[in-house]
């Protein structure tokens, strides 16, 4: 092999040998440009992400939020038939507005026959004053026939013994002596006697009263009136049903207690503040955000919806999506809807600015 086949190769060499650009792989242009837009759609994506994410980092909005009022269930405090209802479904009603009326007539009928033991109690009590009166007089007397046989026994006691009354006449003043010393304890038992008969009547009278008092209390609950200003909601009490003590018969929705229970993630509470403005999106009344105040920022919440409720539960997932817990904000309109109607329940939107 001769020295010159042994040298690399030069530099021309391999020019000279490389492939033509020509035959190199190039995309077209229909690739080119879809590559292109790939690119400025993931592009204009990733910012519209890192926007949103910075934008609802400071700015607390959600849209688990809802509508609320108090319910008012209205019980009867007596048990009877109901003879009349005042009402009408979804009517708007005011404080002290007749709901519906439980037939007045037993309740009448007792009161009826509280007032004759009243009258009886008190007929009782002007005897035994009376029996008390007579016997303090009796007692009067016994005291002055006791001092007189004092007196006269205290007398011939002095002359017999001097020898100037017959002892007949001391032994007769003796003996009256200790009847009317009976005489006075007798009237004196009668006073004790009457005294404690006054107390008994008085007692009894009382009793009455009491008892007369309750019956015609029972009698006004026979007219069931509205405690509050509100909306009658699902009424389905009728004539003829029987009202029940203590068991729920109407429910009103309260028209002085509305506000938006809106559930904020949790890294939302550290800036809000009780007082702080909100704005309200009210699906009842879209188109239009609405000032509201903060009136209340739970202080917990609970992780078992097993447990009593004392606690707020807030379900952390939507579907199959878990999300972060979640802590409810109390929020009071300051600027409700015109006509005054909310709906208890309905869906609403809460924002709050930094």
């Amino acid at each position: 092999m001769s020295p010159d086949s042994a040298q690399p190769p030069s530099a021309d060499d391999a020019v000279s040998k490389a492939p033509p650009a020509s035959s190199r792989p190039q995309l077209s242009p229909i690739a080119r440009s879809r590559l292109r837009r790939i690119v400025t759609v993931g592009g204009v994506l990733l910012c519209l992400f890192v926007g949103w994410e910075t934008l609802t980092y400071f700015v607390a909005y959600t849209d688990d939020a809802y509508v609320t009022s108090d319910l008012v269930a209205v019980a009867p405090e007596i048990t009877g038939p109901i003879v009349a209802v005042h009402i009408v479904d979804n009517q708007p009603i005011r404080k002290g507005d007749r709901l519906v009326s439980i037939d007045p007539l037993p309740f009448q009928l007792e009161v009826n026959q509280r007032q004759a033991q009243v009258d009886e109690a008190a007929a009782l009590l002007k005897v035994t004053q009376e029996e008390l009166a007579a016997a303090n007089a009796a007692l009067d007397s016994s005291k002055s026939a006791h001092t007189y046989a004092a007196q006269e026994q205290a007398r011939y006691l002095a002359l017999a013994n001097s020898s100037y009354a017959p002892r007949a006449e001391l032994d007769k003043w003796n003996e009256q002596l200790q009847r009317s010393q009976a005489e006075m304890t007798i009237s004196q038992t009668a006073v004790i006697k009457a005294r404690t008969n006054i107390a008994v009547q008085q007692a009894a009278l009382d009793l009455a009263k009491a008892e007369m008092a309750t019956a015609q209390w029972k009698l006004s609950k026979t007219e069931i009136v509205s405690p509050t200003d509100g909306t009658i909601t699902n009424l389905t009490v009728r004539v003829g049903d029987t009202g029940t003590q203590n068991i729920p018969l109407i429910g009103i929705v309260d028209a002085k207690a509305w506000r938006i229970f809106a559930n904020y993630k949790q890294y939302y509470v550290r800036s809000l503040e009780v007082g702080g403005e909100a704005w309200v999106w009210l699906d009842s009344a879209p188109w239009r955000f609405r000032r509201a105040k903060i009136t209340g920022i739970a202080r917990g919440f609970s992780r078992d919806p097993q447990q009593p409720m004392l606690l707020p539960f807030v379900a952390p997932t939507t579907d199959w999506i878990r999300l972060q817990r979640r802590i409810p904000v109390t929020i009071v309109l300051v600027d409700p809807p015109p006509d005054g109607v909310l709906y208890m329940g309905a869906d609403a939107r809460t924002v709050i600015f930094p």
